[in-house]
């Protein structure tokens, strides 16, 4: 058996898999903050182990901010509150098994190039958009993994005065993430809304609700221009929260993108194949790797 856990900023998603990634249980457990957060990591590894009613062959575990896939530590999430946590010696001594520790986006860009959306292409993004926004990277058919910081998309300024949770001003993440959405609606209208509701809302045809999913789209595109141009994807995959909005995304997205380029290629832009199941996909793909 195979244990796999994604660790996400609201909830972590934990499977038992088979080698054949056949999911055999699952489970679900809110993300707390700090070193509780890092106790409910090991906690849930723990549950998935009995629940497999072994040891397994090996662990997969995806978390999010800056991580470190080579040494499997957890640099940094200023969502989450953790730093510098050694997640996979940490796991290994727990469990006497095999552990392989990644980031959260790149354990869903893992899944979208080798099974779902970006299968097949030697050059794909794969950018879920959610609680925050970052990017998985390949580039001449090589996943973009280095030290960790690489892919924060999310944290490229797009040109507004916005604040942003990392310091910055005017990153992505402030003002394109699912959370923004809503701020964006309150702030217009003075209602209180959740993210799904004012995309239910921009598709009924408000126009409050149109205004603010429109604006959410230039700056999604204006980032999205610049990765094109130094990264030239033939393909980007949008997955996360946001896309579950479809064609209200997807196409007014790749025509906004389109009319930013010049000579650049023009990729597609498609929506994610496992859409919240990536992690713990990518996740197992890292720990079968390790067999």
């Amino acid at each position: 058996m195979i244990v796999a856990l994604d660790v996400g900023g609201t909830s972590m998603k934990g499977a038992v898999l088979t080698r054949e990634l056949d999911k055999v249980a699952s489970v679900r457990n809110p993300t707390p903050r700090g070193q509780a957060a890092v106790d409910a990591v090991l906690d849930t590894v723990d549950e998935l182990i009995g629940l497999a009613g072994a040891t397994p062959e090996a662990v997969g575990v995806a978390v999010p901010g800056i991580v470190d896939d080579t040494t499997g530590i957890a640099v940094w999430s200023e969502n989450i509150g953790w730093r510098d946590v050694p997640f996979r010696d940490l796991i290994s001594e727990r469990t006497g098994t095999r552990v392989a520790v990644g980031h959260d986006v790149r354990a869903g860009g893992t899944a979208e190039i080798r099974l779902g959306a970006a299968r097949g292409v030697r050059n794909a993004l794969v950018m879920p958009i959610g609680t925050g926004i970052s990017a998985a990277m390949l580039i001449d058919g090589h996943l973009c993994v280095g030290d960790g910081y690489a892919g924060e998309i999310g944290h490229m300024s797009v040109g507004t005065d916005d604040p942003c949770v990392c310091g910055g001003k005017g990153c992505l993440e402030a003002v394109a993430a699912a959370p923004a959405v809503a701020r964006a609606y309150t702030a217009r209208t003075g209602r209180a809304l959740e993210t799904h509701a004012v995309t239910a809302l921009a598709q009924a045809g408000d126009p409050d609700a149109l205004a603010v999913w429109n604006e959410t789209i230039d700056h999604l595109a204006t980032a999205l221009a610049t990765a094109t141009t130094l990264l030239a994807p033939e393909i980007i995959v949008i997955g996360g929260g946001l896309s579950k909005a479809g064609d209200l995304l997807l196409k007014p997205l790749e025509t906004a993108l389109h009319a930013r380029l010049a000579y650049q290629r023009r990729p597609r832009i498609v929506e994610a194949s496992f859409s919240d199941e990536a992690g713990t996909i990518g996740a197992a793909l890292w720990a079968r790797d390790l067999l």
